[in-house]
């Protein structure tokens, strides 16, 4: 569970207020982001049933530092070629209710150089 605190809070109903729009469907799933102090996660998510269809993420891959933007890069390019092998060609990016900024728009940018289409 995550902790309560005012910034995570506001981050909270920011995310809300974007899951109200954005919906992963079979032929076009969610890539979520998860931002932590130390890694970063990256999920294919496809709502209408409710399952995770591939994930990446920094401690899986066995980064010295998961924390910075080389190791988002790393992600994004995993998830990226993870979903081309599945077939999975466009997404709906939903970035968590965090700002298009640093790590989750270089995850954002290397997912795109690797095809993936959003």
């Amino acid at each position: 569970m995550l902790k309560k605190t005012k910034k995570n809070e506001e981050r909270l109903r920011r995310h809300a207020r974007v899951r109200r729009k954005v919906s992963g469907t079979p032929e076009c799933p969610r890539l979520n982001v998860f931002r932590s102090n130390k890694h970063i996660y990256a999920q294919i998510i496809d709502d209408t049933t409710g399952r995770t269809l591939l994930q990446s993420n920094t401690k899986d891959l066995k980064l010295e530092n998961g924390g910075n933007i080389e190791a988002a890069k790393k992600v994004g390019e995993d998830i990226a070629k993870k979903c081309l092998d599945a077939s999975i060609e466009s997404v709906r990016f939903d970035r968590g209710g965090y700002v298009y900024h640093g790590r989750v728009q270089a995850l954002a940018d290397a997912a795109r150089e690797a095809g993936l289409k959003f």
